[in-house]
């Protein structure tokens, strides 16, 4: 079962049913950096309640989602790299070549695996309903 994080903050803009929301960092992004600012971050979030510019709101994003994503941009990456340098030094076992160059290319080339795999989960990601920051609540 997913929980939820919510969040306060203001929305800076609207377009139709989504809106962009200046918040504060929360205490996982304690560490992470990848965010734009020191201080606050824009998400897009459903607007299924017509805020407008410049009104606070409470957002709501499920962590399943936050962590899949942590998991997926900073561990699987990592993960590849591990198994094509493990692949490549088995290939240099069985043919006897040098085993620098197979792990290296193995470990490379898994890496821009990992990276095209980012790229596309992001944009399904970006196009999941479920997945999107939802204004569950006005506040002024």
């Amino acid at each position: 079962m997913a929980s939820n994080n919510q969040q306060e903050g203001i929305v800076i803009e609207t377009s139709g049913k989504t809106a962009k929301v200046k918040t504060s960092r929360h205490n996982d992004c304690a560490n992470c950096g990848a965010c734009p600012g020191n201080s606050a971050m824009i998400l897009e979030a459903s607007n299924q309640l017509g805020a407008k510019a410049g009104q606070k709101v409470v957002v709501e994003i499920q962590e399943i989602n936050m962590l899949k994503a942590a998991f997926t941009v900073y561990l699987l990456p990592l993960i590849m790299v591990a198994i094509g340098i493990l692949a490549g030094g088995e290939f240099s076992s069985w043919t006897g070549a040098s085993v620098v160059l197979p792990r290296f290319i193995g470990g490379a080339g898994l890496f821009f695996a990992a990276l095209w795999y980012i790229k596309h989960y992001e944009s399904n990601v970006r196009s999941d309903k479920k997945a999107q920051p939802v204004i569950i609540r006005v506040l002024s």
